[in-house]
């Protein structure tokens, strides 16, 4: 597609750079712990949610870096991304069978899901199901590998589906505490997400 030639050849290194982080390690005591499940309960309550942010994308080849306006819900996803300029460069759309990424020229290609999708239009895969729940800060239901939290039980990491996650920059929203920096690594992709705004969080 052609617009994946203009805008993921833009260098993301500073965003990367600047949103990399080591997640703070702490015994995890007793009272953690129950913090811990606690604020899982709460945020596992959360069934659809917006967002504006900024993302930030590099494989081997491959690099991207705009912003993010992202709707969900338990059945719907619609994520529109911008180049760093400010101009539309794509719009994916997922169903409950379906998605669809439809480019800045109206053209569009579908698959069965995100990654393969992503993947094919973009050359890095989005983990879109998994990340509708490490974005509010908790574990999908896939198993976990690891994971570790602070002293007010907030998720800090978490090895999950071949992705090591970092969490930070908690802010509560609606009762709910919220990461606003989600920093993803697998053996391909180092993708990070930059949450500036939450909106519409509903349970």
């Amino acid at each position: 597609m052609q617009f994946t030639r203009h805008f993921l050849a833009l260098s993301m290194v500073t965003l990367l750079s600047a949103c990399a982080s080591t997640a703070h390690q702490v015994t995890m005591s007793a009272d953690s712990s129950a913090r811990n499940q606690t604020h899982l309960q709460r945020n596992a309550a959360i069934q659809q949610f917006s967002l504006q942010g900024r993302i930030g994308v590099q494989t081997n080849s491959k690099g991207f870096s705009g912003g993010l306006q992202w709707q969900h819900s338990p059945t719907n996803d619609n994520i529109a991304l911008f180049s760093p300029l400010g101009g539309q460069v794509a719009q994916i759309t997922k169903s409950s069978d379906q998605i669809t990424l439809t480019d800045a020229n109206g053209k569009q290609i579908s698959a069965t899901n995100a990654e393969t999708l992503t993947y094919n239009a973009l050359g890095w895969s989005l983990p879109l199901t998994g990340l509708s729940d490490w974005s509010l800060g908790r574990p999908s239901s896939s198993p976990i590998q690891a994971s570790t939290w602070d002293e007010q039980g907030l998720l800090t990491t978490l090895n999950q589906d071949g992705w090591k996650i970092e969490f930070s920059n908690y802010t509560e929203q609606n009762g709910h505490w919220l990461p606003g920096k989600i920093s993803l690594k697998s053996d391909q992709v180092n993708l990070k997400l930059l949450v500036e705004n939450w909106n519409n969080i509903t349970n």
